[in-house]
Order: C-alpha cells, then sequence, then structure tokens
C-alpha cells in the first residue's frame, strides 16, 4: 500500500467536516428518495412524504450552510500528492459543484414549494414554520421552479455516482488511503 498525505492523522478532514459530510450525504440520498416515492403515492401518503422532504431539504440547506461556514474556517487537508493532475482538478471541480447544488437543489425546492403555495410557510415536521418566498403562484413559475428542483436533483445524483466511485477507485484500484481523509476508522 502507497503511504501518502492521506494516510497521515494530519491529512484528515476535521471531526466536525466528518459528520457534516456524512450527516448531508445521508440526507441527500434520502431525500432524493423520499422525491421519488413520492411520485408513486396519492392522497395523504404522497402529501405526508413530500412534508418530509420538504422538511429534511430545508434542513439540508441549513446544514450546508453550517458546512461553508465550518470549512471557512477549518480549511480542507491538502490533496494527496499521489493524484494525478486531472484527478486533483476534478476532485476540486467536484466538490466546488457539490457546495453550489446542495444550496441549489433545496433553494429551488423552496421556490418550488413557495410558488406552489403561493408564499405560504413550509413547516418542518409541524415543529417550526420555514418562511415561503413571495411568489404568486401562477402555473408556469411553479412548474419552472419543479423543473429546476428536478434537474438538480438529477445532477446531484450523477455527482454522487461519479464521487462514489471515485471513492472506490482509490480504495480498491490505487490503494492510495484517500477514503481515509473522510472514514477516520480506516486502517
Amino acid at each position: 500500500m502507497n503511504q501518502t498525505t492521506a494516510a497521515t492523522p494530519g491529512a484528515c478532514y476535521s471531526g466536525g467536516a466528518m459528520i457534516l459530510h456524512w450527516l448531508i450525504a445521508t440526507l441527500i440520498a434520502l431525500n432524493i428518495f423520499a422525491g421519488w416515492y413520492s411520485t408513486t403515492l396519492e392522497g395523504p401518503a404522497r402529501f405526508f412524504v413530500l412534508g418530509n422532504h420538504k422538511s429534511f431539504g430545508i434542513i439540508i440547506l441549513l446544514l450546508t450552510v453550517a458546512r461553508i461556514l465550518w470549512r471557512l474556517s477549518h480549511p480542507a487537508p491538502p490533496l494527496p500528492d499521489t493524484l494525478k493532475a486531472w484527478e486533483a482538478a476534478l476532485a476540486k471541480v467536484t466538490h466546488f459543484l457539490f457546495y453550489v447544488l446542495m444550496l441549489a437543489v433545496p433553494m429551488a425546492g423552496w421556490a418550488y414549494s413557495s410558488s406552489f403555495l403561493k408564499g405560504a410557510p413550509v413547516s418542518i415536521f409541524g415543529l417550526v414554520n420555514f418562511p415561503g418566498l413571495p411568489f404568486s403562484g401562477d402555473k408556469a413559475t411553479t412548474g419552472l421552479f419543479a423543473e429546476v428542483h428536478e434537474t438538480l436533483a438529477f445532477t446531484m445524483l450523477a455527482l454522487m455516482a461519479l464521487h462514489v466511485l471515485a471513492a472506490l477507485k482509490h480504495t480498491f484500484v490505487d490503494r492510495d488511503g484517500t477514503l481515509r481523509r473522510m472514514v477516520p476508522f480506516l486502517k
């Protein structure tokens, strides 16, 4: 196994970054599934799933803001020196796009919900209301936000697949310890 900067403790992400990474990743995966699953339902079951989908979407948005603030005060460790130039460039672009999408997908969903509900707030699990955006709710605007939200969500799903495939490549093909940067219990 190659010894790289990723294998040293100083090259790992901070504990806070790891917690936020895995929490947000899990919520995004579950929320993409919930969004798809809601299309197979009707009536109260559909509204229940969509209500939870919206709640988790707002939570993802807020956690992403927290993650960005964390990242600004806790810089990412340097990339392993074993990466090829194109791999390092792709890693940087992918991480940047993740941050953009982690903000854009829930914001588009918030806009979609606000337009559909004519500016009514989004209830977060019936505990607190997150303010709605001031949209009139016309059919064209609502449809546009729905399309943008769905397109961005599918883009996020494709990016997640690329990210997982890259992690698997570095773990099983390159065996360079890159995965240890975000999974501390790996030896």
